[in-house]
C-alpha cells in the first residue's frame, strides 16, 4: 500500500523533512497492516528493514542472558523500530509483534537511498532526529536496568526472614540495652534482697542459663539478617556491573553505527547530483 506524503509529517523522525523529501520518501516506502498479536519481525531475521508506527501499538522484546524475554520498548504511533538493523544491515537483534490491530510504515535500505541521492541534507535531518531517539532510550534502558536490591530481596523474603531482620534490628539498638540493663538489675537486686528465700541465688543459676539459651538462640538470627544484608550487597554490585556493561556495549554499537550513517551521507554529499 502506498503512502501519502502527508502522514510522514505527522511522523516524528520525519518533522524535520520539507514537503519535497517527504514526497520522495512517501513514493517507495509501504504501508503494512498488522493483526492483533501478529509477528512483524522475530530475532535473527534478515535486517535492513524499519518500522514506523503510524496507529496502534508494537511490543519490542530482546533475549537476555538467562534467556528471557524482556520487554525493551512499547512504540505507539509516532514511534519507531528496528533502525538499528536497518542502518548497519544486519539480523534484527529484537523481535517485533503488534500488542493491537496496527498500521506501520516500513522503510528499507533501498527507500533511504532513494532519499539520501535526491535530498542529501535529508539524511542530516533524520539524523537528528534519531539521535534525540538515542538519548531517550539510553535513559530508559538506564531506567528499566537499574533495580532496587533491597525491593528485590524483600520480593524473595519469607516470614523467618522478615522476624530475622526484626530481631537483629531490636537487638542491635539502644532501646534493647536499655531494656534488657534493667531486668538483669531488677532480677537480681529482687534475688538479693530475698535472700534465703530467693528462687534463684547468687551466683544466679537460672540467670545463666536463661541468658546462655537466649545467646545460642540470638546469635544465629542475626547471622541471618547478616546473611541478606550481604545477599544485598552482592546483588547490587552485580546490577551495577550489568548497568555498565550494557551501557558501554549500547554506546559502542550506536556509536559505531552513528559513525557510518555520517561516512555515508558525507560520500553522497560528494556524489553530483542529476
Amino acid at each position: 500500500m502506498s503512502c501519502d506524503a502527508n502522514v510522514l509529517g505527522r511522523v516524528p523522525l520525519f518533522s524535520l523533512l520539507d514537503d519535497d523529501e517527504r514526497a520522495v520518501l512517501a513514493s517507495h516506502v509501504e504501508v503494512r497492516q498488522f493483526e492483533r498479536n501478529e509477528r512483524i519481525y522475530h530475532r535473527g531475521g534478515p535486517g535492513g528493514v524499519a518500522y514506523v508506527v503510524l496507529s496502534g501499538q508494537v511490543r519490542v522484546t530482546l533475549v537476555d542472558e538467562d534467556q528471557r524475554e524482556v520487554t525493551i520498548d512499547e512504540p505507539s504511533e509516532g514511534g519507531f523500530f528496528g533502525f538499528a538493523s536497518l542502518l548497519d544491515d544486519t539480523p534484527h537483534q529484537t523481535s517485533a509483534s503488534s500488542i493491537v490491530a496496527s498500521v506501520c510504515l516500513e522503510i528499507d535500505r533501498e527507500d533511504l537511498r532513494h532519499l539520501l541521492r535526491q535530498k542529501p541534507e535529508a539524511g542530516m535531518d533524520m539524523l537528528a532526529v534519531l539521535g534525540k531517539h538515542f538519548h531517550a532510550t539510553q535513559r530508559l534502558v538506564q531506567a528499566r536496568s537499574v533495580r532496587d536490591p533491597n525491593a528485590a530481596i524483600e520480593e524473595a523474603a519469607t516470614t523467618g526472614d522478615r522476624v530475622a531482620d526484626a530481631v537483629a534490628r531490636f537487638g542491635g539498638s539502644w532501646r534493647f540495652i536499655i531494656l534488657f540493663a534493667v531486668v538483669l538489675a531488677a532480677y537480681t537486686l529482687t534475688n538479693v534482697l530475698m535472700r534465703s528465700s530467693a528462687w534463684d541465688p547468687y551466683p544466679f543459676i537460672l540467670l545463666n542459663l536463661f541468658l546462655s539459651m537466649l545467646a545460642a538462640v540470638q546469635a544465629p538470627v542475626i547471622m541471618m539478617s547478616q546473611n541478606r544484608q550481604d545477599a544485598k550487597d552482592r546483588l547490587r554490585s552485580e546490577m551495577d556491573f550489568e548497568v555498565n556493561r550494557r551501557a558501554e556495549a549500547e554506546i559502542r554499537s550506536m556509536s559505531r553505527k552513528l559513525h557510518d550513517l555520517e561516512a555515508k551521507l558525507d560520500g553522497m554529499t560528494e556524489r553530483p547530483v542529476n
